[in-house]
């Protein structure tokens, strides 16, 4: 392959057999799939959709793109791809810090992992090359103990660790990958898949120097970064230490979205809380914050690493995220940011995606509060959140196990499905569709489950980014939607920031690629790009199951309970949206049809 970017090298592992072997990279499929998100989900597909995800069948893909680790603003994401164990899916979830750096500094494009060890096993990569070795020493310990043994044994410099943590062991079906700067793969159980491989961690030593990717087209590379740099500069939301989201991290949105009514709270029974201003970014920022980190090439330092420096829920730990507060805050009926704090430190130790949790523990609330079971677990009572949380990890128990389990499946063994507020078995996260038409859509239609990032229209709704829509208004929301899925998809496959879309654009996004690469795109090419990766995730799905428009529907108390606050009276017209983007899609009720596969030359 000669396209510019790429290390043109992947480690083939097979943890049943103990071998590891390379190959190149198809320069067809990079051409297509561009890399990350869209590599990574051809790849998965090529393995059968029909494989278990808890097996040595399913593959779980570490992957970079063609501008990580490069000088390209925000271009230090990795992305884990496979089969989800929560949603049954395939899924992509993605971690900041410098871990996809350093894989790609080490000379390594992805890593395609399959088989099933029969002991705790690590992969150590160095220099184009890779080892399993025993981790039977680790096994057991948290991702932070596990980060400090590597520390220790390979020297901190250079070094970049991304695994798992009991939770993986116990094989929880939302346990993510962390790294050593407490970034977190958290959505659709990858770390599960790791644990259920015996998979303890991934282990890089790599230096910056002399081993950053070469651009094809050096002349047109550095107006292209400066190009993407002064947009982000220059943003309300992204400038730093101006912006929304430098000041406050992501957690600049508690209270605006709490204002306007669509903060999903107490198991979305209600779409806002007045204990939110507790959890805020401002109140964080005023009590607790004591740094803002960055990831590798980023300017904007959106994470948050906050200190409780005394009391029960003494503790310290990176990200406070608006996600995590709400989860643990609002979303259980608790405003205390000390608690949650010590929570997330929780969730960072043993591995588990506090999106997922929250959510359970909420439906474990609300079965207690309708007395659908017996052990008390009250609205608020941050105390049992940090006991479940335990025994959640540590599948201890009925409750234990069945919060492992995620909501979905927790709400049916509590004998109330519909409490689950779910798409495809994934949580929903912190946006209330009936306060924001179009993230209800983007719910239903994201072909990982329930999931914001696939198509963040709250940028539009709440933000005005690139344009204001009226945030209650099903009309126009199909064609939104599918334009910010693309374009996401895209910058998944780059293997950039979603938060550059804040301020960057399709037609910044195909320069730097463009530069990089020396494959020239448009700002069309790169959202029919991101359309084809689109579709071979939803071909993917069709395949294994999910080809119904019943797959693509809300929990009904979002079209049929009136939300309250700023949205009161307000439900989520689902139905008219979603005839709309399937219209967009030209899809059939959910299905990619054949036309639009050929058409998208996906087949």
């Amino acid at each position: 392959m000669n396209l510019g970017g790429f290390k043109n090298r992947e480690i083939l592992v097979n943890l049943t057999t103990g071998l590891v072997d390379y190959r190149k990279i198809n320069e067809e499929d990079a051409r297509k799939y561009i890399g990350g998100r869209g590599l990574g989900v051809k790849y998965v597909l090529d393995n059968g959709p029909q494989v278990s995800p808890l097996s040595e069948d399913n593959i779980l893909c570490m992957m970079t793109g063609p501008v990580t680790g490069s000088r390209v603003s925000m271009s230090g994401r990795l992305c884990f791809v496979t089969k989800s164990p929560l949603t049954g899916t395939v899924t992509d979830s993605h971690m900041g810090g410098w871990t996809a750096a350093r894989l790609k500094w080490a000379g390594i494009d992805n890593v395609i992992i399959k088989g099933r060890s029969d002991k705790p096993v690590y992969l150590y990569i160095e220099n184009g090359q890779a080892e399993i070795r025993d981790a039977s020493s680790v096994w057991g310990l948290s991702t932070r103990e596990t980060v400090k043994v590597f520390k220790e044994k390979y020297g901190e410099k250079d070094l970049s660790v991304a695994c798992i943590g009991i939770a993986g062991e116990n094989k929880v079906l939302y346990a993510g990958f962390m790294n050593e700067h407490d970034r977190s793969a958290g959505r659709g159980g990858t770390g599960a898949v790791a644990g259920d491989k015996m998979l303890k961690a991934i282990v890089i030593k790599a230096a910056q120097k002399g081993n950053m990717p070469v651009a094809a087209d050096e002349e047109a590379y550095k107006p292209a970064i400066q190009a993407g740099l002064k947009a982000i500069m220059e943003s309300p939301v992204t400038a730093p230490r101006k912006g929304g989201l430098s000041v406050y991290g992501t957690n600049v949105l508690a209270n605006i979205m709490n204002t306007v009514g669509a903060i999903p709270a107490k198991n979305s029974q209600y779409s806002h809380f007045e204990g939110t201003e507790g959890h805020s970014g401002e109140t964080v920022n005023a009590t607790i914050l004591i740094a803002d980190n960055g990831c590798h090439a980023c300017p904007v330092t959106c994470k948050k690493e906050v200190e409780v420096k005394e009391g029960k829920y003494k503790t310290k730990t990176e990200s406070f995220e608006y996600e995590t507060g709400w989860a643990l805050g609002a979303n259980c009926g608790l405003s205390d940011a000390n608690a949650i704090a010590f929570m997330l430190n929780q969730c960072n130790e043993y591995g588990l995606d506090t999106i997922e949790i929250g959510n359970a523990l909420s439906v474990t609330m609300e079965a207690y509060q309708r007395g659908l079971i017996d052990e008390r677990v009250e609205w608020g009572d941050a105390d049992k959140m940090i006991e479940l949380i335990e025994k959640a990890a540590n599948r201890e128990g009925f409750l234990g196990n069945a919060i492992a389990d995620g909501p979905g499946r927790a709400a049916a063994r509590y004998g109330a499905p519909e409490m689950a507020m779910v798409v495809k078995n994934q949580s929903i996260p912190a946006y209330d569709p009936r306060g924001a038409q179009g993230i209800g859509l983007g719910y239903a239609t994201s072909n990982r489950g329930a999931c914001h990032l696939r198509g963040y229209t709250i940028a539009s709704e709440i933000m005005g980014i690139p344009e204001p829509t009226d945030r209650l208004k099903p009309e126009g929301k199909g064609e939104l939607l599918k334009i910010f899925q693309d374009l996401h998809a895209f910058s998944d496959s780059m293997n950039i920031c979603k938060f550059s879309a804040f301020a960057e654009n399709a037609d910044l996004y195909a320069d730097q690629y463009s530069a990089m690469t020396g494959i020239k795109l448009s700002a069309d090419d790169v959202l029919k790009i991101g359309e084809r990766i689109y579709n071979l995730e939803r071909y993917y799905n069709n395949l294994a199951g999910f080809n119904t428009r019943v797959d693509d529907m809300l929990p009904k108390r979002f079209l049929e309970e009136p939300a309250s606050g700023g949205s009161a009276g307000s439900v989520c017209h689902l139905d008219v949206m979603l005839d709309e983007y399937y219209t967009a899609r030209g899809w059939n009720e959910g299905v990619v049809p054949d036309s639009k596969l050929k058409q998208l030359e996906i087949v």
